[in-house]
């Protein structure tokens, strides 16, 4: 079993995702809108749909071009339609599967902004426990990482060819933890 790996399943995305809004909750915070940011955050999302029943929106940023090396700034793949009636004085909840550089999120909040919602909050199921290359505007106040992990290559379920043999390694994986 290689240490550089961290699995996820897909049931210890739920139930990150489920601590994630009781959290949420607790803090006082009641989003009108949940952004999620594609692909990784449209699982956690979509479930935190289920805790926090709110209308979701799907945004696209790209970091990595084709040889999956870093752009210099992420780039807007797909956004909103008609943001000013959906996002102006709003609270958002934004979700991702995880901050890594923080270079995507930051980009996203700063877009968001740019439509001034009332809030924006950020979720992510992992925050890498590393240097980023952005940090949060000033305005982002609540930040909500269910899980807080070393540097390593995350690999998530909906990335997995074979799902039977994906959960065996993060069963592997937390036994030898």
């Amino acid at each position: 079993m290689s240490t550089d790996k961290y699995y996820v399943t897909y049931n210890s995305i739920h139930k990150a995702v489920k601590d994630l809004s009781v959290q949420v909750i607790e803090s006082g915070f009641d989003p009108d809108v949940i952004v999620a940011i594609g692909s990784g955050g449209f699982i956690p999302a979509r479930i935190m749909k289920t805790f926090i029943n709110r209308p979701i929106f799907a945004v696209g940023i790209s970091y990595y071009g084709v040889d999956n090396q870093h752009m210099e700034v992420p780039q807007k793949i797909q956004w909103i339609d008609e943001v000013e009636q959906k996002l102006t004085g709003k609270k958002i909840l934004l979700i991702d599967e995880v901050d890594d550089t923080r270079a995507t999120l930051s980009y996203c909040v700063k877009e968001l902004l740019r439509h001034n919602p009332e809030e924006v909050a950020v979720l992510v199921i992992h925050n890498k426990l590393k240097a980023k290359d952005a940090e949060f505007p000033e305005e982002v106040k609540r930040y909500f990482p269910a899980r807080e992990i070393d540097d390593r290559w995350i690999k998530y379920p909906w990335d997995a060819e074979d799902i039977e043999a994906h959960d065996q390694c993060e069963k592997d994986m937390k036994e030898n933890d």
